[in-house]
């Protein structure tokens, strides 16, 4: 059989982790839990004897993110899969399966979200080795982990038998998120699973079961993947097409209607960090149930979640309970820990009054490295910019701003109309309004300087585009 190809899908919104996840970086890309980030850790789970280059996919304002880290983590990046927008992860599987087959026509996927904590990564391979004998059968492989309490935030997989070990299992059916007083009947009926969201199957096999159960998706991500763009090495599907995918989940679209299914029980640790009170519980509390990040202090607290997220802040709880703490820069989230799941409606209140919170960070990161305003007020801007070893921002001008740049950190080669000169830690350039410009780091540790704009308009929008590295289009930010 061929080797094991990871399909690791890498788009959401991130909402359930606010405000430390956001749409524009959301949690499977933040160290979340360690200097290792979800995605990396993903991605190594996936990775090894057996195992090919991944196939990722994910949005377009991720991808530089994605190959960045996988290269961190010492990972062939493969084939990172741009989708023009999020339809779901019917669209996306049936995308990853027919490329597959493309290249080769035994392949077997293993598709699994990249946010997921599966702390011991040689019992998730074992469970897909066990998995593997099914797929030669031409059976499609999900993963149920064995329940610990009655979880009502998950669905589940109903077994045809109680499982008797750790080999595949048919499966009888779905069952949506039950009641706690159903939860509670199926822990103790022995023979339901939580679904995992993870899926081994032939990629030919998956293909038949659209044709079968979701045959209308068939056209519209063929002619997506047909009229596919290759852009640095990424392969973009066609918008157009792409937009006409359903917006539909792989469950509902084919596994629910399938008959050729099985699950392979898996019990060696895993969560989905579906809530804060998810991730508390993977922090390790202390005696008192008290779980803390970054510049704490707790006096006599218990069962809290405390996390500051900036170096610059001191938080401090006394006398709390039951709590969820989450400091930020720009944003705070207080919560009664029972109602963590509800995060999502601050995102969306947060939303309708038009707050940049919602979505967005104060830190912008871009292909090149980051951004975050220090200081803005009419008619100026102060920021922050740090630029990564070897990469250069777009050459570019501006109608409304001009601006001066302080280098505090290594060495920038600026370029300035027809002027390229090297400006060292503590020296300075202005760049006039209208002037064609560049700032590169030519040196091998990252580049950090200050910006001061000063203008009429100060958007990220205000950008002619000469040159760009990253094929980037008029009015893209950075």
């Amino acid at each position: 059989m061929s080797q094991i190809t990871p399909v690791i899908l890498a788009g959401g919104s991130g909402t359930r982790l606010w405000p430390l996840s956001r749409k524009s970086y959301p949690k499977q890309f933040t160290e979340l839990l360690g200097p290792e980030t979800l995605f990396q850790a993903a991605a190594k789970r996936l990775s090894g004897a057996g195992y090919a280059a991944p196939m990722v996919l994910t949005g377009a304002d991720f991808r530089f993110i994605v190959t960045e880290q996988l290269l961190s983590a010492g990972i062939d990046p493969g084939a990172v899969i741009i989708e023009p927008e999020g339809r779901n992860t019917a669209p996306a599987v049936l995308a990853a399966a027919l490329l597959a087959v493309q290249k080769d026509e035994a392949a077997v996927l293993l598709v699994a979200p990249s946010d997921h904590v599966i702390p011991d990564t040689a019992a998730f391979q074992a469970a897909a080795q066990a998995g593997l004998a099914d797929v030669a059968k031409g059976r499609m492989v999900t993963f149920g982990i064995t329940p610990d309490r009655p979880e009502t935030g998950y669905g589940y997989l109903e077994l045809a038998s109680a499982p008797t070990g750790q080999g595949p299992v048919p499966l009888a059916r779905f069952v949506e998120k039950p009641s706690a007083s159903r939860a509670q009947e199926m822990l103790d009926a022995g023979h339901y699973l939580w679904n995992a969201g993870i899926f081994l199957f032939a990629a030919r096999d998956m293909i038949a079961a659209f044709e079968a159960h979701a045959p209308a998706l068939i056209a519209p991500v063929s002619a997506a993947l047909d009229a596919a763009e290759t852009d640095l090495g990424f392969l973009r599907l066609a918008p157009e097409s792409w937009a006409k995918a359903e917006n539909v989940s792989i469950d509902y679209a084919v596994m629910e209607k399938s008959t050729n299914l099985s699950v392979v029980p898996y019990s060696a640790g895993w969560s989905d960090l579906g809530s804060w009170v998810a991730v508390q519980e993977k922090m390790e509390p202390d005696a008192a149930g008290v779980a803390t990040s970054g510049p704490v202090t707790a006096i006599d607290c218990a069962n809290t979640l405390l996390r500051a997220e900036s170096d610059t802040q001191e938080l401090v709880a006394i006398g709390v309970q039951n709590l969820t703490v989450i400091a930020m820069k720009d944003a705070v989230l207080v919560a009664d820990a029972s109602r963590t799941q509800d995060v999502k409606l601050a995102v969306s209140a947060l939303k309708a009054k038009g707050a940049k919170q919602a979505e967005s960070f104060e830190r912008d990161h871009r292909p090149w490295g980051s951004f975050e305003t220090l200081a803005l007020a009419d008619r100026f801007q102060v920021k922050r910019i740090v630029v990564k070893p070897g990469a250069a921002l777009s050459l570019q001008s501006h109608h409304h701003r001009s601006e001066h740049w302080i280098v505090v950190h290594g060495t920038a080669k600026v370029t300035v109309d027809d002027v390229v000169k090297l400006v060292s830690e503590n020296e300075s350039v202005y760049i006039p309004l209208g002037a064609k410009h560049r700032m590169e780091n030519p040196g091998k540790v990252p580049m950090v300087l200050i910006e001061v704009q000063t203008g009429s308009y100060l958007g990220e929008d205000d950008i002619i585009r000469y040159e760009d590295i990253y094929a980037r289009g008029q009015g893209a930010k950075g």
